[in-house]
């Protein structure tokens, strides 16, 4: 093996690179992957490279707090974890939550969705298309003139202003200290944009760093603080006071103004530069059609945003509901995580262990025992792996399946399954994306697809949060305030046994937690995070998982600079956080907590 920038690593014989660890993801991930003569990717093995434990954690806790354990799973889809929380609480001790509460809750959620898209897009992902280097070649006056064409209402376009900005970039690169920019493989040709288009994206790049610090502020008035806000079972923990002296620590209506300005914010720049951006880029880069793995076969959302705080009814969600197997469009399958036949975790590729391994257990009869052993042909060791046994185990990430099928979840499988069930207007915003740039629908199935499908859903989920803010407005306005329920707070009013589950569409894509209560404790809990979906390993009839198989078939230009395995790996933004934690390197346990 010889060591390149960034960690990775590539065989003398130029067949098999390792990607350990990918970097710009939340968590610690690996991906091996082999390269045939031609420089096109045959075989892609997966790995989560730490392990969770959080059902370890909750085990024999108060479910009220579950979602203040679980909320901590990961510090960047914040929120996320603690909302499916107290929902799958809320679900097994039949619990409804007010309407303010259902909007203020929804509100979060789309806050954290445009949030985490515009991040995801211009710091996480951005670097794998847009050459930062290449844009001190640029013309500030063609580059004004570039974003006058794709975005004329945004007013930050003048020549000078681009000046300035590779002005800054130039300082950068005469110091030495690129920062993020530092072992980009900035002479490859993968990189496709002209300087002009590279000087733009740059300075979007750093207009998104001071945008991003105002949307989360919906986070810090609605709970306190960010990251990891406070949420209630039974609702949600602010109270509203909208009078003119108003009560001690409730919102007012001076904060829900702020609220209000944040979403027109979040809206013009979304519509201003983010779908600009997504186009102007996306134009060079329209025979680059990679990436697609299972998204052309076989997707999965749970959805989410309620319009009312009833039972989950698919038919009030926004975000729709819904499975596609084989490709088929013509048929959108029904979900119900309540069913074993539906939802199942298989371990025979995961460092796991089960009574039997080679069958899948439901949520609710998860088991999360750690089992961390190397397969006979592993090369290395438990602390330095070179080659992994992929025949073996191989990864702390399980393997779920939905009907026995590896499922692409996240914001293209949820534009998928809307353009499929005729979802009015998410058919409309990908017709519409589809046209402006002369593409087929079959571009959706690709690292490209899958990038815009975020840009679009930021866009939809910036007016959704401005119709659930009126909506909140409105019903204040009518009288109502409640924005919890705490009728069954006392558990001497719940059931000796109860179980639950949570739903959301996380970021990511569809996250469901499972939850068993006895004698008022935790009994059971279990966590399928979108990570956990696409990133899982082979199972037990070795199918693969969507990381792996967007990865196929990929053309390399330089296999030891792999840019387009992080372009299509970046394209989910994995949370390997959220789908792994805290374990020695050795794999034994740390340290015994016992709870009272």
């Amino acid at each position: 093996m010889v060591a390149t920038p960034n960690g990775f690593n590539l065989d003398t014989n130029g067949r098999r690179v390792v990607v350990d660890p990918v970097t710009r993801i939340e968590g610690h991930m690996r991906c091996e992957v082999n390269v045939d003569e031609n420089n096109i990717i045959r075989n892609a093995v997966s790995t989560g490279t730490m392990w969770r434990g959080l059902e370890v954690i909750l085990k024999g806790r108060d479910p009220r707090d579950a979602w203040a354990f679980t909320e901590r799973i990961c510090g960047v889809c914040t929120g996320t974890h603690a909302l499916t929380s107290v929902r799958a609480v809320e679900d097994a001790l039949g619990i409804t939550i007010p309407d303010n509460a259902n909007s203020i809750r929804n509100m979060m959620q789309l806050n954290l969705q445009i949030h985490d898209h515009i991040v995801h897009f211009y710091h996480l992902h951005a670097l794998d298309w847009v050459n930062p280097v290449n844009a001190l070649k640029a013309d500030p006056k063609a580059t004004s003139e570039l974003q006058q064409a794709v975005s004329p209402s945004h007013p930050l376009s003048s020549p000078g202003y681009f000046r300035d900005v590779q002005n800054r970039i130039k300082r950068f690169v005469e110091s030495g200290q690129l920062g993020l920019f530092k072992n980009g493989y900035w002479d490859n040709p993968a990189y496709l944009l002209p300087p002009e288009a590279d000087l733009m994206a740059v300075t979007h790049y750093l207009e998104a760093l001071d945008l991003q610090k105002e949307v989360v502020k919906v986070h810090t008035i609605f709970g306190g603080k960010n990251p990891h806000p406070n949420w209630l079972v039974g609702g949600v923990p602010c109270a509203i006071n909208v009078s003119d002296t108003g009560a001690v620590g409730a919102i007012n209506m001076e904060r829900l103004n702020l609220v209000s300005s944040i979403v027109d914010l979040s809206k013009t720049f979304v519509k201003n530069v983010y779908i600009p951006d997504i186009i102007a880029i996306g134009g060079f880069y329209k025979s680059w059609l990679y990436g697609g793995g299972l998204s052309g076969k076989s997707v999965l959302a749970y959805g989410d945003i309620p319009e009312n705080p009833s039972n989950f009814d698919p038919a009030q969600l926004h975000l729709p509901r819904g499975a596609i197997i084989d490709g088929d469009l013509s048929k959108v399958h029904e979900v119900d995580v309540r069913d074993p036949e539906q939802i199942q975790e298989f371990v025979p590729h995961s460092w796991y262990k089960y009574a039997d391994e080679n069958k899948g257990l439901h949520p609710w009869d998860g088991v999360t025992e750690p089992n961390f052993a190397l397969g006979p042909k592993t090369v290395g060791t438990k602390t330095d792996i070179k080659e992994l046994d992929e025949a073996a185990k191989y990864s702390w990430i399980k393997a779920p399946r939905w009907r026995g099928h590896a499922m692409e979840v996240g914001p293209l499988a949820r534009y998928i399954v809307g353009y499929a069930s005729g979802h009015e207007v998410i058919t409309d915003q990908i017709k519409g994306l589809l046209s402006t740039m002369n593409l087929p629908v079959t571009a959706l199935f690709s690292t490209l697809g899958r990038t815009a499908a975020r840009a679009l859903e930021a866009d939809y989920c910036a007016d959704l949060q401005r119709h659930f803010f009126d909506k909140l407005i409105a019903n204040i306005k009518n009288g109502d305030s409640s924005t919890a329920n705490v009728e069954k707070w006392d558990p001497s009013k719940w059931p000796k046994e109860a179980k639950g589950v949570g739903m959301t569409e996380a970021p990511r894509g569809a996250l469901g937690h499972w939850v068993q209560v006895k004698d008022g404790r935790i009994d059971n809990y279990q966590c399928v995070v979108p990570t956990t979906w696409n990133g899982s390993p082979r199972d037990n009839e070795g199918n693969i998982g969507a990381f792996e198989a967007s990865l196929m078939d990929t053309y390399m230009e330089r296999p030891d600079e792999p840019v387009e395995i992080l372009r299509t790996l970046h394209s989910f933004d994995p949370c390997l956080a959220c789908s792994t934690h805290v374990m020695s390197p050795e794999g034994e346990e740390l340290t015994t907590v016992k709870v009272r």
